[in-house]
């Protein structure tokens, strides 16, 4: 009788153990969760003092890469003792990865920062796969961002809410080398740039969607030739209005493809294999979403000396790009000086010069003091870049997101199965 209370006894307070133990662990875990907005942004900063963060995102522009792994980690070292591990990987893979995890009930993943934006913010939002709101406790987006500004609100016609942050601007610009392209002979529209593709056929052609360059020059086509207004208050689920919207730029498109690279029988998958063949003299055109980043690949020996951009007179699509947090990181304090630091005017700076990436910084300038206004101004873009002013005459926002999908699946049946 004695050692079966004895044995009772402990099962108890074996039972009593795991509970207290297992309580603990939960307050830990809400800690590192929803706990981490609303705090004090020191207590935050020093919550993410001494961790890892893992930042996920499209690894395609070796550029970028090494900005990221040889500026902005060793900073974050120095600066908060973060090690930064950067981990290239397709957001559509990024997407699948977290929709498996969400599924299967997993609390604590890999992910800490993912850089996304237009369909893909949709879709994560949707389906509940980030945390927030966020953004509206990073000291940055406070002193730096515009908050009346449509990029702080919506994200391709999405509202943000406060799930992703600002990290920088974007806009289409077509690339060509001035040495074999003449200037009444430059693509500006449409029109001029299938008069190019008659002239010089095989020398042009341009990634495929769902590429998110190619994409975006398929709907800059379709706003050239049909309009950009044509795309307002389209219902994504009505596929045959949408259909008969672009109707137009689609015929264009089909219309181009016999005089593409290797006929338009294929397209280059991403936009590294698009420039690269422009860098062996295989294109003419090439095309980034980045306006400055040709200059850096001047600067980098990766495209000759007399490469140029270009927009078309009507403009080309714009969009700004954000940082989020995945629903189950498990550093989201980590998270937030990571994307908090790289709204810094130093870092934004950093970003714009064009042997870094040539990106468009997302801070608003003339919330800036003259010397962090400074940093910019001394940045290098490259001599043959368009002015930040010219462009941002010339910049025509982005669809409603959920538009993009089912623009990739018309070009996709109407121009590669269907076209000439």
């Amino acid at each position: 009788m004695k050692v079966r209370v004895l044995k009772g006894l402990f099962v108890l307070t074996l039972i009593m153990l795991m509970i207290f133990t297992g309580g603990c662990g939960g307050k830990q875990e809400s800690k590192q969760g929803p706990a981490v907005t609303g705090q004090d942004w020191d207590a935050v900063v020093a919550q993410a003092k001494g961790s890892t963060v893992y930042y996920y995102g499209w690894g395609g522009d070796q550029r970028i890469n090494k900005w990221l792994d040889e500026t902005v980690a060793p900073k974050l070292q120095d600066i908060y003792g973060i090690k930064l591990v950067r981990v290239g990987m397709n957001i559509n893979e990024i997407l699948t990865k977290l929709t498996g995890e969400k599924q299967a009930g997993r609390e604590s993943g890999s992910i800490d920062v993912v850089w996304i934006n237009g369909e893909n913010f949709y879709t994560a939002k949707k389906n509940s796969l980030l945390y927030g709101p966020f953004a509206q406790d990073l000291q940055a987006v406070k002193r730096y961002i515009d908050s009346r500004d449509t990029d702080s609100q919506y994200d391709f016609g999405q509202p943000i809410e406060g799930y992703e942050a600002p990290y920088g601007k974007a806009q289409l610009v077509m690339i060509y080398d001035s040495a074999r392209i003449k200037e009444d002979e430059l693509p500006r529209s449409a029109q001029a740039l299938m008069a190019l593709a008659q002239k010089y056929p095989g020398k042009i052609t341009y990634p495929a969607p769902p590429d998110f360059t190619g994409s975006a020059f398929v709907r800059n086509v379709i706003c050239d030739v049909v309009g950009r207004d044509k795309l307002d208050n389209l219902n994504p689920k009505d596929k045959a209005a949408v259909e008969a919207a672009v109707r137009p730029g689609m015929e264009f498109l089909a219309g181009l493809k016999p005089y593409l690279w290797r006929k338009g029988e294929t397209y280059p998958a991403t936009l590294a294999q698009l420039h690269n063949l422009f860098a062996d003299g295989e294109l003419i055109l090439s095309m980034d979403y980045a306006p400055y980043s040709a200059m850096g690949k001047v600067r980098d020996g990766q495209f000759p000396a007399t490469v140029k951009t270009l927009v078309f007179d009507k403009g080309t699509l714009g969009n700004t790009h954000y940082l989020a947090i995945p629903f189950n990181s498990p550093n989201k304090a980590g998270a937030m000086v990571v994307i908090n630091f790289l709204l810094s005017p130093e870092m934004q700076a950093s970003k714009y010069a064009a042997e870094n990436w040539g990106d468009l910084p997302a801070v608003d300038l003339h919330k800036l003091s003259a010397e962090e206004q400074s940093l910019f101004s001394k940045a290098n873009r490259g001599e043959a870049a368009i002015p930040g002013e010219y462009l941002q005459g010339h910049r025509i926002s982005e669809p409603y997101a959920a538009l993009v999908p089912v623009i990739d699946e018309i070009w996709l049946q109407r121009v590669v199965k269907e076209g000439k």
